[in-house]
């Protein structure tokens, strides 16, 4: 008689992760060339963390037994194109509340840095120089926040203290918020001519990808900041370059369109950027957020209960 298939598919030990089940067989792979068993018998299914979409996705076509695939990011894009490669009725959740702290704190740094001129005061400590004069504060600024989920939320939690003199929310469609109301997207080219700043934390879809484009900019005001945390192709890259060279707006981006920008890209040597390398979720907060997240999905999974984040199931 052949057994049930039982394992799962975790990137940490599952010695690491309190409160897991112990109904499972547990496996630990963290994008290795090598499976820790077969595939085959594998029903929960982690994909790595940091690691490129090519290895995320491998195992997949040698999974027909799988029922869950949980991604470790906001987003899923990474496993999307290969949703053809898993049996009917899997579902694809994401690590939603995981990276919330981490990437509003980023957008926080990013917002405060770049208003600050921190980069070039760190270029002039590099070369001796002291470059005194007067900044931008975040205070008085009206700050608009584009994607108004957990993410969202929290980057106008964290900028409340500074005493900005208006914080507004775009999601894609209208709602009221516990701060206030929440505008559509279509509301945009009214918003935007007004805000100082300029903060995209709104995931990667088909409705979103490009939203940031030369349109988008152009409504943008002169000298307003623009911080993109989301992913990059939510950014038209050429319509952002041709704002910066000209002067007219500054961007700090943990993302770009190509990511990471090939040597000798335009993104390298454009004024008026600051760049960090995607590490909105890569801090010590992601760890213990993931492990706890895990926890509760095989804790629902093992009882027969439906499973949290659920982006889609498989048809």
């Amino acid at each position: 008689m052949t057994a049930t298939p039982r394992d799962v598919w975790l990137p940490f030990p599952a010695a690491e992760v309190a409160g897991l089940p112990d109904s499972f067989h547990y496996r630990r792979w963290d994008g290795e060339d090598a499976f820790p068993a077969d595939p085959a018998d594998c029903v929960f299914y982690v994909a790595p963390y940091m690691k490129s979409a090519d290895v995320s996705v491998r195992p997949l076509a040698a999974m027909p037994a799988v029922r869950v695939v949980q991604t470790l990011t906001a987003g899923i894009d990474d496993v999307l194109g290969r949703l053809g490669d898993l049996p009917a009725g899997v579902r694809l959740c994401n690590a939603a509340g995981v990276h919330t702290a981490s990437t509003a704190e980023l957008a926080l740094t990013l917002t405060l840095a770049s208003l600050r001129g921190i980069p070039g005061m760190v270029r002039g400590q590099d070369r001796g120089e002291w470059r005194s004069g007067f900044y931008d504060a975040l205070a008085d600024k009206s700050v608009l926040i584009i994607g108004y989920g957990s993410i969202g939320s929290a980057v106008e939690d964290r900028l409340v203290p500074f005493e900005c003199e208006r914080i507004e929310r775009v999601a894609r469609s209208a709602r009221t918020a516990a701060r206030g109301p929440v505008h559509a997207v279509a509301d945009l080219p009214r918003l935007l001519p007004h805000a100082d700043v300029v903060i995209v934390v709104t995931p990667l879809t088909d409705a979103t990808r490009s939203l940031v484009d030369a349109a988008f900019l152009s409504r943008m005001k002169d000298g307003a900041l623009l911080v993109n945390v989301s992913r990059g192709p939510v950014v038209d890259t050429d319509s952002l370059l041709a704002e910066l060279e000209s002067g007219r707006l500054r961007a700090a981006l943990d993302v770009t369109d190509p990511e990471p920008p090939p040597a000798g890209h335009p993104f390298w040597h454009a004024p008026n950027v600051l760049i960090t390398p995607h590490v909105g979720g890569s801090s010590s907060a992601f760890e213990p957020r993931a492990k706890r997240l895990l926890a509760r999905q095989l804790t629902r999974f093992a009882a027969g209960e439906p499973v949290e984040h659920t982006v889609l199931i498989t048809s």
